[in-house]
């Protein structure tokens, strides 16, 4: 059921955005040149790693790049995509992950490799399922920008502080998911779309 769920929606969705996101995507074409897309590696379900989709925000990598966000006002971020950003229009390219299947509407926010432990009886138990565009833990770190940019080391305070918590919301979650629960996740996170 959830797979249908999530196709059905999903394919819903990318019609109804079809034109706003083909004008982002001139958009960021004309300001920015280059991809469109910003892809990443993240673990996925029985961790299988997958490409993650979403609007280029930021300018190209380079060498010593900092592999997280320092927060909304870290200087790779571009102008137009701060914007992006600020309304999660950026994510809007992950609705073809879900009909690819390597995502759900809801489910853990997926990591990158480099931040998961497959050793780890916890993240086995996390990646038994789909991650998810939003989900529990997604809801409760919505500031988690502004948690880094105010962090001497962003990096080692996602590691010991936020990813262990989030950790604990996903695993609460995997073990207690249902249909429902799902629905409020997704109301739950129009509501904080909307401010």
């Amino acid at each position: 059921m959830k797979r249908t769920f999530d196709l059905l929606i999903s394919g819903l969705l990318l019609a109804v955005l079809a034109l706003p996101m083909a004008t982002i995507s001139l958009v960021l074409l004309a300001t920015q040149g280059g991809t469109v897309l910003f892809r990443q590696k993240r673990m996925g379900r029985s961790g299988v790693p997958f490409d993650i989709l979403k609007f280029r925000t930021m300018r190209p990598a380079r060498s010593g790049d900092a592999p997280v966000t320092a927060g909304a006002e870290d200087p790779r971020i571009t102008g137009i995509g701060r914007t992006l950003r600020r309304h999660r229009m950026d994510e809007w390219p992950q609705l073809f992950n879900v009909l690819l299947g390597d995502m759900s509407l809801v489910g853990p926010r997926p990591e990158v490799p480099a931040f998961v432990d497959l050793g780890s009886p916890v993240w086995r138990e996390v990646l038994s399922i789909r991650p998810g565009i939003t989900g529990p833990d997604a809801l409760a770190f919505k500031d988690e920008g502004t948690l880094l940019a105010g962090a001497s080391d962003p990096e080692q305070h996602y590691r010991q502080e936020i990813l262990p918590a989030k950790l604990a919301i996903q695993q609460e979650y995997v073990r207690h998911r249902s249909f429902a629960g799902d629905l409020s996740v997704l109301f739950r996170t129009l509501g904080a779309l909307r401010g």
